[in-house]
């Protein structure tokens, strides 16, 4: 019996379904890397086709990971206040990594390395994390939750017939509402009338 047993299985182990969640979700965050990361960047970013039921099923994992870089960037800006001016190995850098700005930087910045060990412990893919917080959680800074839709496709997967369904972030591809302008036919018609009296004319 299932009782209380919260979520689907997938037909997988556990451990076969745990990492298949964790490799979704790393999916779904290395589509946002550009040519910065990777010369081989995914046509559309913030966006990954899978089977509806693993979209339902990898999107909570989705949501903890943003909501968890989300809550860190307060800390990582008050982190950027006491960075060293200098490159490191410089003068100006070490001389910093012995000053006192060195242990007010990492008490500020402690909360956002926490953080990220435990993004990639969730995920388990350390670049996926760097996208994360470096690009991905600056834009979800005003929104209260609800990072991610699921958009079912109209065709099944091609094979086994199974129900595909769209994973993407919200923000980056969201259709933008437009009303129709009504027409105006008050400045047409002079026109017409003078067309009209043009062929008349002739």
């Amino acid at each position: 019996m299932r009782h209380r047993r919260r979520g689907r299985t997938l037909g997988r182990s556990p451990s076969h379904r745990k990492a298949l969640l964790k490799n979704l979700a790393s999916a779904l965050f290395l589509t946002e890397r550009d040519a910065t990361y990777d010369d081989n960047a995914p046509k559309v970013a913030g966006r990954i086709t899978t089977t509806l039921h693993k979209a339902k099923e990898v999107r909570p994992l989705v949501e903890k990971c943003i909501t968890i870089a989300k809550k860190s960037l307060p800390a990582a800006e008050e982190a950027r206040k006491f960075e060293p001016k200098g490159e490191r190995g410089s003068d100006a850098w070490k001389q910093w990594r012995t000053s006192d700005e060195w242990s007010k930087w990492a008490a500020a910045r402690a909360p956002v390395v926490t953080a990220r060990r435990r993004v990639v412990q969730l995920i388990g893919d350390k670049e996926a994390a760097k996208i994360l917080f470096d690009t991905i959680a600056e834009r979800f800074v005003d929104r209260p939750g609800g990072y991610t839709r699921v958009l079912r496709l109209a065709t099944p997967r091609l094979g086994d017939n199974g129900e595909r369904a769209i994973l993407e972030l919200v923000g980056k591809n969201d259709r933008v509402k437009r009303s129709a302008e009504r027409p105006s036919f008050e400045d047409e018609a002079p026109a017409q009338e003078e067309a009209v009296a043009a062929s008349s004319d002739e």
